[in-house]
C-alpha cells in the first residue's frame, strides 16, 4: 500500500501548526524549545516525502533531514546552555519573568 504525497503533507502541517501553538502560548522555555524541535521535525517530514515523489534519488530528501536534525541539536545544545545560565542567574525558567536583556 503507498501512501499518497497529500497524508505525509497534511501530517507535515499539524506538526508545524502544533509547534507554532506551542511557540505561541508556553511560557516556559523549554517548552518552547520542543515546540521549535516539532517545527524542525514538521519540516522533516515535508523534506522526505517530497524527495520521495518527486526526486529521482529519494536518498536527497533524507540527506537534507540529517543536516536538519545534526542543526536541530545543535540548537537545542544552545538553547539549552542559555536556559541554564539564565536559571542560575535569574532562578526561573519563565518567559514573562525574564523582562531585562541586562543582568
Amino acid at each position: 500500500m503507498i501512501i499518497p504525497l497529500e497524508h505525509y503533507l497534511i501530517f507535515g502541517a499539524v506538526l508545524f501548526t502544533i509547534g507554532i501553538y506551542g511557540i505561541l502560548v508556553r511560557r516556559n522555555i523549554i517548552g518552547i524549545l520542543i515546540s521549535i524541535e516539532m517545527i524542525l521535525n514538521a519540516v522533516n517530514v515535508n523534506l522526505v516525502a517530497f524527495s520521495r515523489s518527486t526526486s529521482a534519488s529519494p536518498e536527497t530528501g533524507q540527506i537534507f533531514a540529517i543536516f536538519v536534525i545534526a542543526l536541530a541539536a545543535a540548537a537545542a545544545v544552545v538553547g539549552l546552555a542559555l536556559v541554564l545560565a539564565l536559571f542560575r542567574v535569574r532562578k526561573t525558567v519563565l518567559t514573562d519573568e525574564i523582562t531585562l536583556l541586562k543582568w
